[in-house]
């Protein structure tokens, strides 16, 4: 009896790792086992850089709350403090958008959270 190949499904298969490698340089995106590897990095890079991307998100945030808490006479620990003390529950997201966006709405917050 012939051995079964099973074509159809292994063609697949390449193809579909192939068409994840579009758009890699080289051999990348060509090449069935080089492609194989890049996508596999690929993917796991995208799986912890979204975490990272968080990560980045918050520190970005807390930056321009601090600028808007130095531009109100605070610094960003005692102002995050005075919020925790005065149970005032505005995120960090929101708080810096606030500190770009509505200066005058974030110095009511400051001066609230400090009273």
């Amino acid at each position: 009896m012939p051995r079964s190949q099973n074509k159809v499904a292994s063609h697949r298969r390449r193809k579909k790792i192939i068409a994840q490698a579009s758009g890699y340089f080289g051999r990348r995106n060509a090449v069935y086992t080089v492609a194989k590897n890049a996508v596999e990095k690929g993917l796991a890079y995208s799986f912890s850089d979204r975490r990272v991307r968080r990560r980045n998100f918050r520190n970005l945030w807390i930056a321009r709350i601090n600028a808007g808490a130095h531009q109100n006479g605070t610094t960003y620990s005692r102002l995050i403090h005075a919020l925790d003390v005065k149970n005032i529950t505005l995120n960090r997201k929101s708080l810096a958008e606030l500190a770009v966006n509505n200066p005058e709405a974030f110095a009511a917050v400051v001066k609230q959270a400090l009273a």
